[in-house]
């Protein structure tokens, strides 16, 4: 703004408003009823530089002219010829066409000035003048008309963008009353176009703060009263005039002057609210929610079905798997694992001897130890498990820790020899949680082993077969917190 402004008044050489770099030169509308004055002002403007559009003697002419030629300024006498004097000519185009005025007479009497100060001219010169006094006020007028223009273009572009945006907006003056309030302002909070402006913030809205059900449109009020800057945004109810009540999302900002044009540094001017009508993403949500609910239940009840339909068959290790599920479950939480992981955990868990249904009945109820055959065979459960779980989009690698979960840290497991950071870290919980719960329970080929045993074994071998951390907190838990299996 500043280099345009120095160049815009440096702008005073003929050769810089005859053309060049800066385009051509202004073009003027004199209005002079008395012929030799008019000639004089035309070789005035001549020899500063400027082209004259015209020269006209009545109101009349001059409203036409500047409508049709559209010049860039007009010096306008006040005693015309006709029925219209200057100021009413003035007025006239005023209303036509956004074009400068500057008068140019010899009428000073306070009445004159009265008239003419209705009309918002760009200057008033006093005949007669000096040939520097009407430069100085040319100049000044067509800037100070450039700058209005550029600001009322881009209070257009202000006003039209606040009306088209979805948002409410809605702003104030420094005593808080309403100065603009666009379409969809309107539309939420059930006010007819206009009726709100110039009422206080308060009076016209009702915002109340969703979690302590504060009055935010009093407690902007009482901010701009006491001159506090402030910045907030603030999920909200807006209740409308007949009552409505809506969800909202709103931000609110203090109006802050400059302290280089203000009197006082950081002088607040007012407030611009913005709100959204959040009704509808509020009840999509709780929809969502409400689907992610239902679908974690279908799950829930799908894995226990699951793992129901695998121990039908093996009548001996009847919830064997919601055992380990549970310790699995309690490592996890001990861990400080996130809910989400614990989640899956606890699916893997629930559904590590899904393969099993795979393995004749006669070879998993069988009362002896099992023959080589038979072992090799009841082997496979995890393989099987994996190839009926890996085509299911859990969000969790379920099959792959049901795969993985009779391997060791040290690669002595099966069915793949893995060992080592080949296994994944969920799996080395469950498998902690399923030799725990095996050792402790009674199988048909064996008595249970009972539970220090087991503890025994995991302790002894943590850091080789099994992982030291889910040993550790497997440890704690039933050592410490007095965990129980279930």
């Amino acid at each position: 703004m500043l280099p345009e402004l120095f160049e815009d008044l440096t702008m005073t050489s003929p050769e810089s408003r005859a053309g060049g770099t800066h385009g051509p030169a202004p073009r003027i509308l004199v209005v002079e009823d008395e012929p030799v004055v008019a000639l004089d002002i035309r070789r005035r403007l001549v020899l500063l530089g400027y082209e004259v559009a015209d020269c006209v003697s009545s109101g009349e002419a001059a409203a036409q002219a500047a409508e049709a030629q559209r010049p860039d300024l007009v010096l306008m006498d006040i005693m015309l010829e006709g029925d219209m004097d200057g100021i009413d000519a003035a007025a006239a185009i005023r209303k036509r066409v956004n074009i400068p005025v500057i008068y140019l007479t010899a009428f000073a009497d306070e009445a004159t000035l009265h008239r003419a100060k209705i009309t918002e001219p760009f200057g008033y010169i006093i005949k007669p003048f000096e040939d520097r006094e009407l430069e100085t006020c040319i100049q000044m007028a067509l800037f100070k008309h450039k700058m209005d223009v550029r600001l009322q273009r881009n209070a257009r572009w202000l006003s039209t963008t606040l009306r088209s945006i979805g948002d409410a907006v809605i702003s104030t003056d420094r005593q808080g009353r309403i100065r603009f309030m666009n379409p969809v302002a309107e539309e939420l909070c059930a006010m007819p176009k206009g009726h709100a402006l110039g009422l206080p913030l308060h009076e016209a809205l009702r915002i109340r703060d969703e979690n302590t059900g504060e009055d935010l449109a009093l407690l902007v009020d009482k901010a701009l009263k006491q001159r506090h800057n402030f910045c907030f945004k603030e999920s909200a109810v807006l209740i409308s005039r007949q009552g409505e009540e809506r969800c909202i999302d709103l931000s609110a900002s203090a109006i802050v002057g400059d302290p280089l044009t203000d009197t006082m540094d950081g002088e607040i001017h007012g407030v611009v609210l913005v709100f959204r009508d959040m009704s509808a993403a509020r009840r999509t949500e709780a929809a969502l929610k409400e689907s992610v609910r239902t679908l974690g239940r279908t799950l829930e009840e799908t894995v226990a079905a699951l793992a129901i339909t695998t121990e039908k068959r093996d009548p001996y290790t009847a919830g064997h798997q919601l055992r380990v599920g549970s310790i699995t479950e309690a490592i996890a939480r001990d861990m400080g694992l996130p809910e989400q992981q614990i989640q899956g955990l606890r699916v893997a868990s629930l559904l590590h001897d899904i393969g099993k249904i795979y393995i004749p009945a006669e070879i998993l109820s069988k009362p002896t130890m099992l023959t080589i055959h038979e072992m090799n065979l009841m082997r496979t459960h995890p393989e099987v498990g994996y190839d009926i779980l890996k085509g299911i989009s859990f969000p969790w690698p379920v099959a792959d820790m049901v795969l993985q979960h009779h391997e060791r840290l040290d690669g002595s497991g099966y069915p793949r020899g893995l060992g080592g950071d080949a296994i994944l870290p969920g799996t080395r919980i469950i498998m902690v949680a399923d030799v725990v719960e095996a050792m402790s329970s009674h199988r048909p080929y064996r008595a249970a082993m009972g539970l220090d045993a087991a503890l025994e074994e995991i302790e002894m071998h943590a850091g080789t077969r099994y992982d030291s951390l889910a040993v550790r907190h497997c440890l704690r838990l039933f050592r410490e917190r007095g965990f129980t299996i279930p």
